[in-house]
């Protein structure tokens, strides 16, 4: 998680501990002196008062907000380190054959291509970073035993499967995946396509991207995988008559695609046929250069929508 995340989950802890503190330290005496004391006896007269509140109509609470906005505007701006691509997403894109298609105000960013007779839809969102924050809010709040039982399912399920990119003495395990046997088992600085990329890069987070592959009068593939870490690995692969149902962002096409057989889950496939797919995709350029390109410019859209999504509010209770 990055650091900007981790900065924004803390006022929220600690807010929470302190308002814990504060019911444990009034309430309980309260408690206790309602046990001893005997009930006083009913009031006649009304216990409120019947005069009209102005604190909102003075206006201090925009003031509040506008100053706690702009304190929040002054932090991001000087966390993040230019308005500009970093090096990493300039690089990328600058030698991509994908185009990029970025709107403002959007969660979702398209990186797109026309491949021989293929139009290429690569789909991912910012959504996953903000995910990814409350997921973290949960786990400080949950249950350490919880955590820990849910950190150590998490691993296990990782191993095997379509994470091992190009293994080949392979054997399937009694759950599904795929076990990859010692000689084939290549550390990420040791791969030849993340041999530029820097040792000390921290990890990224998953990145949910989903890419369509559609051929003229012949349907699509959606295909459904994870960037992270440099590699993209791939959860399902489905095949659509109706290309148009690839991106079924309405009901109507969304409850159509839900009624067809698609394929079977990935996993299942044949080990060869995994392998193979894999390369497909990787000839398409949708490789370990954009797993590795996907989280950073979620990262860096993320700061900048939230940047303008407090420029806005301030403007709003500015005016």
């Amino acid at each position: 998680m990055s650091l900007r995340a981790f900065s924004r989950s803390v006022p929220r802890t600690v807010s929470r501990l302190s308002a814990q503190s504060t019911r444990a330290s009034v309430f309980r005496p309260i408690l206790l002196q309602s046990a001893c004391k005997p009930a006083p006896a009913p009031r006649l007269a009304a216990a409120f008062s019947t005069t009209r509140r102005r604190y909102a109509e003075s206006g201090v609470v925009d003031e509040e907000l506008v100053a706690k906005l702009q304190q929040e505007i002054a932090m991001e701006q000087e966390m993040r380190d230019s308005d500009n691509y970093s090096g990493n997403i300039k690089e990328y894109l600058d030698g991509s054959p994908y185009k990029l298609v970025d709107a403002e105000g959007h969660e979702e960013v398209v990186l797109q291509r026309t491949y021989n007779d293929e139009k290429i839809r690569v789909t991912f969102s910012i959504a996953d970073l903000n995910n990814l924050e409350n997921d973290a809010d949960s786990m400080q709040e949950g249950d350490p035993a919880m955590q820990d039982e849910d950190s150590a399912d998490f691993m296990e399920g990782q191993s095997g499967g379509a994470n091992t990119k190009g293994a080949i003495n392979q054997g399937r395990t009694s759950g599904g995946n795929i076990k990859v046997a010692p000689e084939d088992s290549i550390a990420p600085a040791d791969r030849p396509e993340l041999a530029d990329e820097d040792p000390n890069q921290e990890p990224s987070f998953p990145a949910r991207v989903n890419i369509v592959v559609e051929k003229k009068n012949k349907g699509a593939l959606a295909i459904e995988a994870v960037a992270q870490d440099g590699e993209m690995v791939i959860d399902n692969v489905y095949y659509l008559q109706n290309a148009a149902l690839a991106d079924a962002k309405t009901a109507e096409k969304d409850w159509e695609r839900r009624g067809l057989y698609t394929g079977p889950p990935f996993g299942n496939l044949d080990e060869d046929l995994q392998v193979l797919m894999e390369r497909y995709l990787d000839e398409r350029d949708i490789n370990a250069h954009m797993a590795l390109f996907i989280p950073d410019y979620i990262d860096f859209k993320e700061q900048r929508e939230y940047l303008r999504w407090l420029s806005n509010v301030k403007a709003f209770v500015e005016s």
